[in-house]
This record gives structure tokens, sequence and C-alpha cells, in this order.
């Protein structure tokens, strides 16, 4: 069974379960039980995982299995493992001495954040038992904890309810089980996380385990409940219900809800949409993103307009107007008390724009908006367009050729944003074409609030078709003047030329330039997992996304390729080619059929962040990307048949 292979479940509220489908975990991210505190970014794990073992009339076996220092699989469970699935959740079978299966299935309760493990014994079970030991630990997701005095293994007894409070300041760690819990407190030493050490990050863990129960398979399922304290799973009889009836109860709500969805992909959007305070936000990505402006902008075009969810669209764009900031919008809202990032000249633009399709969905349904709904978005809108017009943090300011100036030394604005350090890798200060191609559909958006907004969108459109044009490239220039440098221009072919073309309400190229734009992207750019960063000619370009922390930083937008990219892409070359039934039906082979086979690959049923630029394109980063899946929702509106075309 393949590591890289890996499960999600998600509860709705920032937190999740995680894991391979071989068993062992290989980040410090995977885990049974990890919970979000008051906001999406605030997150605790709190279980880890568990060790499995089924006692036979002929001996002891296992059906889980760790890696330790220096590489040992201990126990040997994945021996046994013959088959998983993802569907409708993961399910796991071992095959068993004496004819014997065991079934074993992990879904969290929507509804209750609830972490639901189930066994299930098919064969002889006459003498049968099974032995679960949970490793704990009640640590930020990013760092790793190492055997310590402080935790507490003591749990709490609340009726049929076992609580642990592993450190001061973390959640409950709450448990229900139809088992016998034997208190048996141990620290396992040097689990090794082998995607944290290809990462060139710290890869070695203690976990505390306080006891393990026991399940008497001769009765039925085994059943165990992981939840923390503070959630809202006691008012659903977590305290007094059967736990075997629970997760029976629980199972069929939950394998209802995911059938109510039209499709797979629509399936993994729904993890993306999260509550933040009385509203909704999207998560940027599993495991370790939180909610992101720009990525929460450009995903919900895809996660909920294209869905037709428009009630959570209102609810995240009305969220985020009251985060408006001297015209911007924060791109990252840091955990604990600290105040929100605002690091980013895009995030804000893609705003506008999603306001601008919100409405149109809206009217398009005949969803009314209300006065004082409607009130708020064009007021963020307007704040938005003001702020950015007359300037703001960053140097970001309209200059006089009506194209948006954005960028200081030592800060990265653009989506391309890594920085190291303080080496940012790709500053691209100056005029970024894509921030040119928003901000010009972001002031004909307010055109709609204000004429006056019209006027400054075509001066910017002019000044767009004289000042990017390459003639020696047959492309757009990536950035002018750059470095604040009056017409000193950034040849590098990049992907962000594309919006000009597809991508957005608007395009700002036609005919031949379009054409050449579109043949220049495909030739040099395009995989099938999304378009390179950069193209492999550039001397700066990074074929693999791989090593240490700087090594990756500097191949993240040097040549990596991305897959939210597609959609712009094939946007693009529908605007270029046609939109007839049959260059529908040859763009999804071409450049859809890809994203929906990688569905079964990395991150299973979603879409990952980031691939190599250079074959066989191996999915590297984020194995469950919002923005990613929102496009690939997008390209399936965009390519579906319209029955009034040829």
């Amino acid at each position: 069974m393949n590591e890289e292979l890996e499960w999600l479940e998600t509860d709705g509220w920032g937190g999740f379960a995680s894991g391979t489908a071989a068993l062992p975990r290989t980040r410090r991210y995977h885990a049974l039980l990890m919970r979000a505190v008051g906001t999406p970014s605030h997150r605790f794990v709190l279980v880890n995982g568990c060790d499995v073992f089924v006692h036979l009339p002929e001996g002891v076996v296992a059906a889980s299995a760790q890696r330790y220092q220096p590489g040992l699989l201990a126990p040997d469970g994945a021996e046994r493992l013959r088959r998983f699935s993802s569907e409708p959740w993961p399910v796991w079978e071992f095959e068993l001495p004496g004819g014997r299966w065991l079934r074993h299935e992990v879904f969290i309760a929507r509804a209750h954040a609830a972490t639901v493990l189930r066994w299930t014994l098919e064969g002889e079970a006459n003498g049968c038992s099974l032995e679960v030991r949970p490793f704990c630990s009640g640590r930020d997701p990013h760092s790793l904890q190492l055997e310590n005095s402080a935790f507490n293994f003591e749990p709490e007894r609340r009726g049929e309810l076992l609580v642990w409070n592993p450190y001061d300041g973390v959640p409950p760690i709450a448990v229900r089980s139809g088992g016998a819990y034997r208190h048996e407190p141990h620290w396992y030493r040097q689990f090794l996380l082998s995607e944290e050490r290809a990462r060139g990050l710290d890869d070695t863990e203690d976990l505390a385990s306080p006891g393990a129960w026991t399940f008497d398979l001769s009765g039925g399922e085994a059943v165990l409940i992981l939840a923390s304290a503070d959630t809202k799973a006691a008012e659903f009889g977590f305290l007094t219900e059967d736990p075997r009836e629970l997760a029976q109860s629980w199972g069929a709500a939950e394998r209802q809800r995911r059938a109510e969805f039209p499709s797979r992909l629509h399936r993994a959007a729904d993890d993306y949409l999260v509550r933040r305070g009385p509203g909704h936000t999207i998560i940027a990505g599993y495991p370790w993103f939180t909610d992101w402006g720009r990525d929460t902008f450009i995903a919900l075009r895809g996660l909920c307009l294209a869905t037709g969810r428009l009630d959570l669209a209102a609810s995240i764009l009305l969220e985020w107007s009251g985060a408006v900031s001297e015209g911007m919008l924060p791109n990252y809202f840091p955990e604990g008390a600290a105040p929100p990032e605002y690091n980013s000249v895009d995030a804000s633009l893609w705003y506008v724009i999603a306001v601008q399709e919100f409405l149109a969905a809206a009217k398009a349904a005949g969803r009314k908006v209300g006065v004082r709904d409607r009130r708020r978005l064009e007021t963020a809108v307007g704040s938005i367009l003001r702020g950015y017009s007359g300037g703001t943090r960053f140097g970001i300011r309209a200059d006089a050729d009506g194209l948006l100036w954005a960028g200081q030394p030592g800060v990265q604005l653009t989506w391309m944003d890594a920085k190291v350090g303080d080496w940012v890798v790709t500053p691209r200060i100056g005029k970024p074409v894509e921030v040119q191609a928003l901000w010009i559909n972001a002031l004909r958006a307010g055109a709609n609030l204000d004429p006056a907004w019209a006027v400054r969108a075509e001066q910017a459109t002019e000044s767009f078709g004289r000042r990017f044009w390459n003639p020696e490239t047959g492309c757009l220039f990536d950035v002018v003047d750059a470095d604040f440098e009056p017409g000193r221009n950034d040849p590098a072919v990049r992907p962000n030329q594309i919006f000009a073309v597809g991508g957005l309400p608007a395009a700002l190229l036609g005919g031949a330039r379009a054409a050449s734009v579109l043949a220049v992207v495909e030739r040099a750019l395009l995989t099938p997992l999304g378009l390179r960063s950069l193209a492999p000619e550039e001397p700066a370009y990074r074929p693999r996304y791989q090593g240490g922390v700087r090594e990756r930083d500097g191949a993240y937008h040097q040549g990596t390729a991305w897959p939210w990219l597609t959609g712009a892409f094939v946007e693009a070359w529908l605007r270029v080619h046609g939109r007839s039934n049959a260059t529908r039906q040859e763009a999804r082979g071409r450049f859809f059929s890809p994203l929906l086979e990688h569905l079964q690959a990395a991150g299973l049923g979603h879409v990952s962040e980031i691939a190599d630029g250079a074959p066989p394109h191996r999915p590297r980063g984020c194995p469950f990307q919002a923005w990613s899946v929102g496009e690939a929702l997008r390209l399936a509106i965009l390519l579906a048949p319209d029955p009034d075309s040829p």
C-alpha cells in the first residue's frame, strides 16, 4: 500500500483527522483528533494515532503499524492489510488467521466534531477480542512532542466518559467506548515521520499513551469515539447513549450527507468550508494551512459559486467585509491575539471579483440580496478601490498611467510569495501583470457603483496593451517598471500573464495577441497538473520541489507546477478556440481528465497544491488544496456540454 496516498476527514470548524492509506503516520499533522478552538487557525493535535491488536484463539496479531527510528515498522499490521477504500470514508480490511477479516473504519461525525473509530470482525468471533491503545500529545500542529513530566496521564471519569487534560491550556480529550479501559501509562518514543524528514524538518516524536481499551468481538463491533469535552458532542447523547448506537446513527447521518453531493469534487469542496465566528470562511488547504484571504476569494468562485452554494458565498464575503483596513483585506490571520497580516496586493482585488461574480450569480438564480448585505459588500468594494487608487501599505497605488504600483524591498505581495528569512524569492516589485488584470477587472466591477471607475479602467486598459506586450517573446512581460524603475521590464515567461486572457470576467487581450500568449504558455508552461511557475528555458528554473526549506521555497515559484492555474488556462483556451461542444470535449480530454485522474493520487478525492515541473510531475506540497479543488469545479462548469451549441 502506498504511503503517499492520504485520507482526510473534516469537522466543519477547522479541525480534522488524516493519515495514510498504508497506516503509518508520515506527517506531524496526521492525527485521529485535531481540534480547532475559537478560530480555524487555533488548532491542537490531541490524539495522534493508535495501535490495534486482535486476540484470537490462534494468537495475537496486529492491525496497525507505526514507523520508529531509524526506520523500523512495528507492529506488523501492514502485512495483513489487503484493501483500502476512501469511500464513503477511510476503510481498511485486514486478513486474519482462521479465514477472518477485520474491517476498520474512521469517520468524523460532522454535526458533532467527533471522530468515530469502528472495528468489525467477519468470521468466527468466539474467543476473539480487540485491544486499542491510543497515542496522545496535546500540541500545536506545527510542533512535535518529546517525553516530558508535564503530561497528565490521569483520566477524569464522568459517568461512562473518560476525559484527559493533557496540559494546561489544551482542550481536553473525551473518549467513549463500549470496551473496558485499563490504565497503563507509557511513553512511546522516537516515532519517525518520513515526510518531515524529506522536508528537511524535525522528524522524531514521543507520544503518551495513558492506557488501552479491550473489546469482546463476539458481542459485535468495537467502537471508540474521540472528541474534545468542549464540543457539542455531549449535547447529542455522547454522555448517555450506547457508543455502538451512536456510531450507527451518526454513521447513517454522515453517509446520507455525503451521498447528497452530486460528485466527489463537490464533496471535497465541502471540506474547505468552515465556520469562523458567526459566519464562514475557507480553509486554504489541509493539513497545515488555515484561512488565507487570497486563497479564500480565488477558491470561493469554484467551491461556492460554481456549486450554487450562494448562501455560503454570502456568509464568507460578509464575514470578510468587516476586515478591510486602509483599502486592504488581510492575507492571513495569525494564531492567538496577533494582528492580521496585510501582505498581499491581490487578495483585496480577488475579493472584488468574487463579490461581482456572487452578485451576478445571485441575480441569475433569482436570489434577492438584502439591502443591508448589499451595502456591506459595496462598502467594502468601494473602500478597496479608493484605498488602492489613492495609495496604501507597501507602496500600493495607482500610477499616472492608470496601472497599479506595488511592492517594497523585503516584502512578498503577489501570490508568488515564497520567502526564506530575508530572501524574497520572487519579489516582483513594480507592476506585475496579473495584478494589472485584477485591477482593471476590479475597476470595471466598481463602475457598477460609480461610473468614474469606468474612466480609470479604460485608461489602465490602454496602458496595459501598450506597456506589457513583448514582441521578442510573443507574450507579455511579467513585470513592467520593475523595482519602480520606469521602462525596466521583466521578460521571464511565467503563467501570470494567462489572466490577461482567461480566468477573470473581462479579458484584456484578444485576437492574435491572445492566441500568441496562449501558445507560449501552452508550449512552455503546461503540464498535466497545471502550469509551471517558470519556463524551463529560464536560468532560475527549478524542475523539482524537494529538499530542505530553502531548497523547496526556492523552487516554489521557479518552475513548480500549480493545478489551480489550469482553470484560467482552459478558460483562455476556450476564448481563443471557441466554446463549441467539440472544443469543450477536446479541452476536457486534454486538460481536465488529468485532474480527475489525480483524485486517486496523493490527497484522495482532492487536488494537490503543487507538482514538480519536470516529469513525472510528482504531486508535492499540501495534498488537499482549496483553490485547486475550486478551479477544478469551475472547469467542470466551463466544460459541460451546451445543449444549444453544435
